[in-house]
């Protein structure tokens, strides 16, 4: 009998701590102060049809140019999420040495490249805004303000000299009429301090909407699946032709900025994961 009134003296006591145990979580996790996690997946594609393979998926333009990609990179920086509410969570604004990512198809596992952002803000997010390229704000740091990143984008052949600045976006590859057999090179990005340079400021800030709600918490860490199609390089709103005139560009010319324009239209999200 003792034994019987122990074991259940203890069964008791032990439901009333883990009740106490699981109230706590659920109000740790309703808490203000709740952090978790989320990503970004990027997968660049044609059409809305992902994973190009390099060096051998080729496209054909609105205007009838054929056209692969031997390289494919982009900058990506000032990651901003935004409530049901409108509120934005900005995720390192400015802050290149923990908020750029540079997105490298050669990087790409099964067609994916990966970004993942910790200490989010618990919520339930509606739309991601993020910078192609790195703003003139956080360029105007100085080098040592990202020494970080600037080492990762010199290897990464993302940068020119510190007075020129990041590349934001490279695309190389081969062009032609039946075939792509001649190559190109386009780079596009600041000039430096393009107010005193006089130079075009080709950073853009492209903002998304979610087909369904991100709900971050302690326990969620939602997946955001974002397309890329590459196929407004060429074919977006201002269709682009390459010729020997415009194949070898770096930097931020008209051509350059026809590219970025097209470009910010590359993206969308195709779906997102609460797992």
């Amino acid at each position: 009998m003792k034994i019987y009134k122990f074991l259940s003296l203890s069964l008791i006591v032990f439901t009333f701590l883990t009740f106490i145990s699981c109230r706590s979580n659920d109000e740790d996790d309703s808490s203000t102060d709740t952090k978790g996690n989320l990503q970004l997946k990027f997968e660049n594609g044609f059409n809305n049809l992902g994973d190009i393979v390099l060096n051998q998926t080729i496209q054909t333009s609105s205007q009838g140019q054929k056209h692969q990609f031997s390289n494919i990179k982009y900058v990506i920086s000032n990651i901003s999420l935004i409530d049901e509410n409108g509120n934005e969570f900005k995720y390192n604004e400015n802050n290149p040495d923990k908020g750029a990512f540079i997105i490298d198809q050669d990087d790409a596992v099964a067609g994916i490249i990966y970004v993942n952002l910790n200490e989010v803000p618990k919520n339930n997010y509606k739309k991601v805004k993020f910078g192609l390229g790195i703003s003139q704000n956080a360029y105007l740091l100085g080098q040592d303000g990202q020494a970080e990143f600037w080492n990762k984008a010199k290897q990464k052949g993302m940068s020119w000299s510190w007075a020129a600045g990041y590349v934001f976006v490279k695309l190389e590859g081969k062009f032609g009429t039946t075939s792509p057999d001649t190559e190109f090179m386009n780079h596009t990005g600041n000039m430096g301090n393009v107010t005193a340079n006089g130079t075009p400021d080709l950073y853009r800030e492209i903002t998304l909407s979610l087909p369904t709600t991100a709900r971050v918490t302690g326990q969620i860490t939602p997946s955001v699946h974002i397309l890329a199609d590459l196929n407004q390089y060429l074919s977006g709103e201002t269709p682009l032709v390459l010729s020997s005139a415009n194949d070898m560009m770096m930097g931020s010319n008209q051509h350059l900025v026809n590219v970025t324009n097209n470009l910010t239209k590359m993206f969308k999200v195709d779906h997102v994961h609460n797992d």
